[in-house]
């Protein structure tokens, strides 16, 4: 024991001062992320800093004493990959991430090709629920194509103490919820309505069809809540409010909101001669969002346009010579289908102008079930809450128990995008559980417009460092 006692103070005096002051501020940092976490448990980890700052009783350096300047080399590297890889861990686990927007549901708030610094303090973050986890993939290794985390452990859900609870109009990027189980060759639309449209063509087990055809959909994949796809949407309803759209009015408890500054609604523009891209693109419409008239549908050609306009850019097209009569809101068109809607497979006759009214679940709070109201909370009963739920002989089982009630153990939320008929959201797949939520976006950091050239104007100067949710100072105080 002496001898220790002896080898342990030497070791002490050589360390220089230094690293103490090193060590002193990793364990500042290190006690202070013990107390936000509320797990004592934690403190065991202590004494490896310990080991690796001071006493150093592993060789953990040997390295550097070798005489092999390629050894030295390729282990500079790979200990400053390694420092660097734990610190991204910890700042894209508990403090932000960046994510691009990849698609126009949020146009013209958040463009196509902005990528954005996400604050997950703001609501407070997740403890991993997949702590093995490589920090710079959501699910997929890029070029190797595996998965980039291990399923196990599986923790369960806890968020750190937040700044302030998610308010109306607040943009929200949270994991996709009908994300659990993915078909590899198509993401879009997702498994559970593939497997809608494959039972109204009348197969039995949809599963089963999928797994027979892998050279169409690909591998089955079930992901954990923290590897799902990141989405990002506004926020419209909140935990125990009712819900209501109406001819694209949203009501909540009753009353109507307002629509953000850049909410957009898709038109059919008919036309008498092409509309220049030049024109589009001076009210910032992408081109992919406006396509060519004339347009085939049903083997009839029609001269007219299908795009997604604000009010104000409504008003400029309706005076472009090229019009050839009214603007039509494309849910009144009779073009389009509208069906698909949350929940999939429902006798409600819902559409996408037109919803509910249905109640947003709130944690703590007990709904009284029905065979007519439970298609829309037996995902949230069942999936997200993990109950076994069954109906048998017109009753409601819920974990083995015939029972009329439910509480909810999590907050829900209902989310859209501003670009309201080109918007994957909760009228689609419904309400977003809180363990889905992953934060909210605080700035831009650079805006990229992917349908233009270097040379073209291809960088947005103009969006860099720009408030990543404009309207939500003004609209919902």
């Amino acid at each position: 024991m002496n001898r220790f006692i002896t080898g342990l103070t030497a070791r002490l005096r050589k360390v220089r001062p230094t690293r103490w002051v090193r060590f002193g501020i990793v364990s500042l940092i290190f006690f202070l992320w013990v107390l936000w976490m509320r797990n004592a448990w934690l403190l065991l980890l202590w004494p490896l800093l310990i080991e690796i700052y001071i006493t150093q009783f592993i060789p953990w350096s040997w390295w550097k004493k070798s005489k092999n300047p390629v050894v030295r080399t390729i282990f500079s590297w790979l200990d400053a990959i390694v420092y660097a890889l734990i610190l991204v861990y910890f700042i894209f686990a508990f403090i932000g991430q960046n994510y691009k927007i990849p698609s126009s549901s949020l146009e013209k708030s958040l463009l196509v090709g902005d990528y954005l610094w996400v604050n997950k303090t703001i609501y407070g973050p997740r403890v991993p629920q997949t702590p093995l986890h490589f920090p710079l993939a959501q699910h997929t290794l890029p070029i190797v194509n595996t998965k980039s985390y291990f399923d196990k452990p599986q923790l369960e859900y806890h968020r750190l103490a937040g700044l302030r609870k998610i308010e109306r109009g607040d943009i929200v990027v949270f994991n996709y919820p009908n994300g659990d189980t993915v078909a590899t060759k198509i993401p879009n639309p997702d498994y559970y309505q593939i497997c809608h449209e494959l039972k109204s063509r009348g197969i039995s087990d949809p599963k089963a069809y999928i797994e027979a055809n892998k050279a169409m959909f690909g591998d089955l994949v079930v992901r954990p809540v923290d590897r799902r796809e990141n989405y990002v949407k506004r926020t419209i309803g909140l935990p125990g409010e009712r819900l209501k759209i109406k001819n694209d009015v949203i009501y909540i408890n009753g009353k109507p909101i307002e629509d953000a500054d850049n909410v957009q609604y898709n038109y059919i523009i008919p036309v008498k001669a092409i509309i220049s891209d030049d024109k589009w693109e001076e009210i910032g419409v992408r081109s992919e969002d406006h396509g060519n008239a004339p347009i085939l549908v049903d083997g009839i050609q029609y001269k007219f346009y299908d795009v997604p306009l604000t009010q104000e850019a409504k008003a400029a097209v309706e005076k472009w010579p090229e019009v050839n009569g009214p603007l039509i809101k494309e849910s009144d068109s009779g073009f389009y289908d509208l069906g698909g809607m949350f929940p999939l497979g429902n006798t409600y006759g819902w559409t996408r102008p037109d919803m509910g009214e249905l109640w947003i679940p709130k944690k703590g709070t007990t709904l009284r079930l029905t065979l007519s109201n439970l298609p829309v909370y037996e995902r949230a009963i069942r999936t997200y809450e993990g109950n076994d739920l069954l109906v048998r002989d017109g009753k409601i089982f819920i974990n083995g128990q015939e029972t009329d009630y439910y509480t909810f153990k999590m907050d829900y939320y209902w989310m859209q995008g501003d670009n309201r008929d080109r918007s994957a959201d909760s009228r689609y797949w419904g309400f977003v559980p809180e363990d889905h939520i992953v934060g909210s976006p605080m700035f831009v950091i650079l805006s990229l417009d992917e349908e233009k050239g270097l040379t073209e104007g291809k960088i947005r100067w103009n969006r860099i460092l720009r408030d990543a949710n404009p309207d939500k100072n003004t609209k919902w105080k």
